[in-house]
């Protein structure tokens, strides 16, 4: 004879007594600090009591639409981003054990290096400061630019980081997927690839190209990818919108 204790079958899907202990039965913190099991169990039982709690609610409503439910940031949200945040600082932990950065001879201050560049995410700022074949040339002042080159470059970075700032004042639908808002997903896209050309523009010495040739890429790469990403989401759009619709706004059955 087996003892009933050995057949009782344990079950996660809320409808036995699964892993995670009923309300009623909730240990306490102290209880809860004293187990060894440490975060992938306790993780475990998060994802659980928040999927039986969800199942609970949506067996208790009365209403016909698709119920919206939120949880508590504490422990429910706090458990998921201390998972998230124990992976990642792994991941930066592993990869600064695995590949030291390589520690270069110390500058000398006696010298001026041939090639000055800013901090790698100042490139972008750095290359609109080497517009100068776009500053115009106007006949009536004799030939003669109208403003300097680097005042020209100025006031491109103002340009730019004034269009930058006005974006979210122009885009207020409540799109939340690329997919929603092909234009300005587009948008985006060209505007993520000119920082890109414009950032190899600020290094053109470095770079096995002609000036002009790299100059014209900086402004046409930019369009072309624009435009093939506005053309590719478009003709997404309808496809994952049914999907969308029949996914999150499908409505039950009345009880």
């Amino acid at each position: 004879m087996t003892d009933d204790t050995d057949s009782e079958e344990v079950r996660a899907d809320g409808s036995g007594p699964g892993i995670v202990p009923p309300d009623d039965e909730t240990p306490t913190w102290r209880e809860r600090k004293e187990r060894t099991q440490g975060l992938s169990r306790l993780t475990y039982e998060y994802f659980e009591r928040a999927r039986r709690e969800d199942q609970d609610l949506r067996q208790q409503s009365d209403y016909v639409e698709r119920d919206v439910l939120g949880f508590p940031a504490w422990p429910h949200e706090m458990i998921r981003n201390l998972a998230l945040t124990t992976f990642f600082v792994g991941m930066i932990l592993f990869l600064a054990a695995a590949l030291p950065p390589e520690m270069p001879a110390p500058a000398n201050a006696n010298t001026t290096p041939q090639i000055i560049l800013p901090d790698w995410y100042l490139y972008w700022s750095f290359g609109l400061l080497k517009l100068s074949p776009l500053n115009p040339q106007l006949s009536i002042l004799g030939g003669q630019k109208l403003m300097a080159d680097r005042m020209y470059g100025v006031l491109a970075n103002l340009v730019v980081v004034g269009a930058i700032a006005v974006v979210p004042f122009l885009n207020k639908g409540s799109a939340r997927r690329p997919v929603e808002n092909p234009f300005w997903a587009a948008i985006g896209m060209g505007g993520v690839i000119f920082s890109l050309t414009i950032a190899a523009l600020s290094v053109q010495n470095l770079i096995p190209m002609s000036a002009s040739l790299l100059l014209d890429l900086t402004f046409l790469l930019p369009l072309v990818a624009g435009t093939i990403t506005y053309a590719v989401l478009r003709t997404m759009r309808e496809g994952y919108m049914f999907n969308l619709n029949r996914r999150y706004y499908r409505l039950r059955p009345p009880k």
